[in-house]
């Protein structure tokens, strides 16, 4: 099997992360205190296909947290665009 890189961007607003064909391999969430919140990973830019959707509930003393996509994560075919509801700032590690 041959070994790729793996790169990371990182967003505290919706917005594009990755400008091309590419997999997401894992995340990053820091959620917002008192407030639930929702991200969307969107293939095609803000009005895009969501392929992955995380709701993160409300929480008085918010936590980050991490996960990890198993296999080889999820493909996004034209760019990887992230939209953020109630959430401090997320970070995406994709190759």
């Amino acid at each position: 099997m041959m070994q790729g890189d793996v790169k990371s961007a990182h967003t505290s607003t919706s917005a594009s992360l990755v400008g091309y064909r590419t997999r997401v391999k894992g995340f990053s969430i820091c959620a917002t205190a008192s407030q639930s919140g929702t991200l969307l990973l969107k293939d095609g830019g803000s009005s895009g296909t969501t392929l992955i959707e995380i709701d993160i509930p409300s929480n008085s003393n918010p936590n980050s947290f991490y996960m990890a996509i198993p296999q080889e994560g999820v493909l996004f075919t034209t760019n990887v665009y992230a939209t953020l509801t109630n959430i401090s700032s997320v970070t995406i590690f994709y190759g």
